[in-house]
């Protein structure tokens, strides 16, 4: 008898069957361009979107730059004391002066409501007087301004004289004239708001009580309060 002895049979692997291909529907295909043209349509709108707000910023630096209101400038043109070599010249005692003011605005006019100059020494206040406004400054125009204190608007002590004799010996007698204003910019219809102005004006007069010739010009710087 034959002994039937049980044998193990391995069965060798095959090759990996090849993974089915999903066949998409045309509702896939149609879903997909749509997608497709969203996404461009998209990137589209963003790039003019932001091209179009690069060029309207442009546009108004542009405009903020050619219509920032500049401040208008103050030179001091003449500023005399008549009778300063006079012992007891204070009685009696005046001020005149003359100041240029420029509008270097290209588009922008400036209205003065109101003005006002005042003369100091020593930063103690020794006269003031309210000037004749308003007025207007259209664009590019200069405008003289002049001013006259004596009488009640000059209070000038006996000491305050002695003093500018003193500085009068040593070959000057220096004063701060300061115009103050309040002032509108205008640009066509438009108004701006109000704004208190203020040119502090050094002025340096000789014995004879005229203006010296290294002050006379000079810029006045200006701030707003």
């Amino acid at each position: 008898m034959y002994s039937h002895d049980h044998v193990p049979v391995h069965h060798v692997p095959g090759p990996n069957p090849r993974p089915m291909k999903r066949h998409h529907t045309a509702r896939y295909y149609v879903h997909r361009v749509r997608d497709s043209l969203t996404t461009r349509v998209s990137k589209v709108i963003c790039a003019t979107f932001l091209g179009l707000l690069a060029i309207i910023g442009l546009i108004t630096f542009i405009l903020w730059l050619s219509l920032r209101p500049h401040r208008p400038r103050f030179f001091i043109h003449q500023f005399t004391i008549p009778g300063l070599a006079q012992e007891s010249g204070f009685e009696n005692a005046q001020i005149t002066f003359n100041v240029t003011a420029r509008n270097s605005n290209q588009n922008i006019g400036v209205y003065y409501e109101s003005m006002g100059g005042s003369v100091y020494y020593h930063d103690q206040k020794i006269g003031s007087t309210p000037l004749p406004f308003p007025f207007y400054q259209g664009p590019k125009n200069t405008k003289e301004v002049d001013g006259v204190l004596g009488g009640a608007t000059l209070t000038v002590s006996s000491q305050s004289w002695a003093e500018f004799q003193s500085d009068r010996a040593d070959g000057s007698v220096v004063f701060r004239l300061e115009l103050t204003s309040v002032i509108r910019f205008k640009i066509s219809t438009w108004n701006s708001r109000r704004h208190t102005m203020h040119a502090n004006c050094e002025v340096g007069v000789g014995p004879d009580g005229s203006l010296l010739s290294n002050y006379k010009d000079k810029r006045c710087p200006v701030y707003f309060s």
